[in-house]
């Protein structure tokens, strides 16, 4: 965000220790640096790390429980069977060299510190860096507590060498280019400094201030307001950033002061749309000017486009928040907020708008989270069903299976069973069961989604809660094309054209055609389901698609164009993150392979297939099935190339991570 100081010691003390220890913690007080600290010496020893150097923010995350599913997030694992979360991550990391860094710790320690111990005891070439208020109090664990800058003493005659006035010049020559740096001045930055214990948020708060002052007029201004701090209660450093803060906020305008308080909402990163969506109203009509001016004030942080406020400061708004009395006012607006937004996203998501939709959700996903947090904690039942039915987007079709269903799970467990909000999380809880291979869940959650729908008169709700009941059916074989085709009518009634369980249709006639043997049938309804979507703009429900054109031009012999259609499946599935589908493709295209005679890259697919599915576990309901259809790909593939050929091209695929497997499957 802007220019590193100092910390020369530091840094070259954090490189030293990482070479003794896998596991440092930077322990110290808010406000003292320890994240930029992380992050600089992280920077500088990336080059050690042939896998890559990954940083998980957990400020914003409240819930222990989901602790792992965040840091799973950041190398892009999103876990979709029964197989436990951390399981997966220690897989995925286990024969990798790299440095996670998690940051801002004290509120989850022993979550962490349960996380750590299973990361370093099985990905033996990971190290990690903590930063936290409080250690994780484990054996192996160095801790380095970060001080604050060293202050020049009063009767110093150089302060060149000093690092806090070195950070408040750098810091006030931003906001007044024409700065004073004379003798008198340096005296001054140097009291100012002192007054401030060397705290560099406290020091780059005041900084921010120098605009129309003089350093003098500044550290007096500091002088008369820290007076009454000295008989306080607690550590000295927290009541300078106190201190600190409250300052800033007296030298902000009403407007400033209002918008600060109201951000703390925030537990994370923001835009600016949506500081206005839940900010704005009368009393604060001008969001982006005020949040503009506050940024100028070092109270809010950029961060590329978008916006947030460190931990100490958003204490701080959040005390005064509750000072105001609005701190379930701007909780409700922030669900009504996202809630709105999801809503927004179901609606575009089947059209030209999904990338976009895509990329909104990942950036969003920590605020989403402390929505549906806080209303399933503060009571709001019919809140958190909404908003959990409402990111149907995010749990089906961007990978967040065990994540939907565990918010899913919790609305529905604590919401009355006549509640009718109860009826799309019913129908999405289905789908989500139906992917992990749990068809009995599945069905009786279709079949209460259909109950509940029929009762509140919804029939969007109850279409889709019959296409996921007909799917239980399909996929259990207790249904042929032609019963499929009379659920389709029967679904088809109740939706909206261009809705996604109308967009989905062709798909599961076309899978019914496809076990049936109808292979024709199945391309024939593909075909003409293609270009409608087409002219939409769609590419989730494309890919989906393909990957069935790809199983029905495969079962009638075509096998150039079935690879061609799995790997334009495999393309999307992998860009949206869905780690099923595009497991799912590359097991097609290895067993295409075996059929073009390719044997050497039929077992390479499989190892590195096999290395996926052992990673994140295979549907529940389908593993056999899908166990059975891989070995009998294998076999053909040793008979080809012989056994020992075989083993080396399996060993070779199985060693090869995820991104590395879908570019070579991706290769004509």
């Amino acid at each position: 965000m802007n220019s590193f100081v100092g910390r020369a010691t530091e840094l070259d003390e954090i490189a030293k220790l990482l070479t003794r220890t896998r596991l440092l913690t930077l322990r110290g007080p808010g406000g003292v640096g320890k994240t930029r600290l992380a992050l600089r010496a992280a920077r500088d020893v990336r080059d050690e790390y042939p896998d890559g150097v990954w940083v998980a923010e957990l400020s914003a995350e409240t819930d222990g429980g989901l602790l792992i599913h965040g840091v799973a997030g950041v190398f892009g694992l999103h876990t979709q069977a029964e197989r436990p979360a951390l399981e997966s991550l220690v897989e995925y990391l286990a024969d990798r060299r790299l440095l996670i860094v998690l940051d801002t710790c004290e509120h989850l320690v022993d979550s962490c510190a349960a996380m750590v111990v299973a990361v370093l005891t099985g990905a033996p070439d990971v190290q990690i860096i903590v930063t936290s208020r409080q250690e994780l109090g484990l054996p192996l664990e160095v801790v380095m507590v970060v001080e604050p800058f060293p202050v020049p003493p009063p009767e110093a005659p150089d302060l060149a060498d000093h690092e806090a006035p070195s950070l408040f010049l750098d810091r006030a020559r931003a906001v007044a280019p024409g700065l004073r740096t004379d003798g008198r001045a340096m005296m001054a930055v140097a009291r100012l400094c002192r007054r401030l214990d060397g705290m560099p948020l406290a020091i780059e708060l005041a900084a921010s201030h120098m605009r129309g002052l003089s350093a003098t007029q500044l550290a007096d201004q500091l002088d008369v307001h820290f007076k009454p701090l000295t008989d306080g209660e607690g550590p000295p450093r927290h009541h300078t950033l106190r201190a600190a803060a409250g300052w800033s906020h007296e030298l902000c305008t009403p407007a400033e002061r209002l918008l600060w308080a109201r951000l703390s909402v925030f537990p994370a990163a923001f835009d600016t749309d949506a500081a206005r969506g839940v900010c704005e109203d009368e009393r604060l009509p001008d969001v982006p000017g005020v949040l503009a001016a506050l940024a100028a004030k070092s109270v809010v942080a950029r961060v590329g486009g978008r916006h947030r406020l460190l931990d100490t400061i958003r204490d701080y708004g959040r005390d005064w928040l509750n000072q105001l009395g609005e701190s379930g006012l701007m909780t409700r607006r922030h669900r009504d907020h996202y809630l709105s937004a999801a809503r927004r996203m179901g609606a575009e998501w089947c059209g030209p708008h999904q990338l976009e939709w895509a990329r909104w959700a990942r950036e969003e996903l920590p605020n989403i989270r402390a929505a549906l947090d806080r209303c399933l904690t503060t009571g709001d039942h019919g809140g958190a069903l909404e908003l959990a039915g409402a990111l149907w987007v995010l749990w089906c079709h961007l990978g967040l299976v065990r994540e939907g269903r565990h918010y899913l799970d919790r609305a529905l467990a604590a919401a009355p069973v006549t509640d009718r909000a109860r009826s799309r999380p019913l129908w999405v809880a289905a789908h989500l069961a139906l992917v992990r291979g749990d068809m009995s869940l599945a069905r009786s959650r279709a079949e209460e989604a259909v109950e509940s729908a029929r009762r509140h008169g919804d029939g969007d709700a109850e279409a889709h809660a019959l296409l996921a009941l007909a799917e239980t059916r399909l996929f259990t074989g207790d249904l042929d094309l032609e019963g499929a085709r009379a659920y389709a009518l029967r679904v088809a009634a109740g939706l909206d054209p261009t809705s996604p369980g109308a967009l989905f249709l062709p798909s599961f006639l076309a899978m019914a055609a496809t076990f049936g043997g109808d292979f024709d049938e199945a391309v024939r309804i593909l075909g003409e389901a293609r270009s409608r979507n087409e002219a939409r703009g769609e590419v989730s429900q494309r890919a989906m698609d393909d990957y069935v054109l790809s199983l029905a031009l495969f079962g009638r012999g075509d096998v150039a164009e079935a690879a061609t259609a799995a790997r334009a499946a495999l393309e999307v599935k992998w860009l949206l993150r869905d780690t099923l589908g595009s497991v799912l493709a590359i097991d097609q295209l290895a067993r295409i392979a075996v059929a073009a005679g390719d044997g050497h890259r039929a077992a390479w697919l499989l190892g590195a297939a096999q290395r996926i599915w052992t990673t994140f576990g295979p549907p529940a309901g389908e593993a056999d099935t899908l166990t059975a259809l891989r070995k009998a790909a294998g076999a053909r593939a040793a008979d080809l190339i012989g056994e020992i050929a075989y083993a080396r091209a399996f060993n070779e695929g199985s060693a090869c991570h995820f991104e590395g497997a879908v570019t070579y499957a991706l290769k004509d």
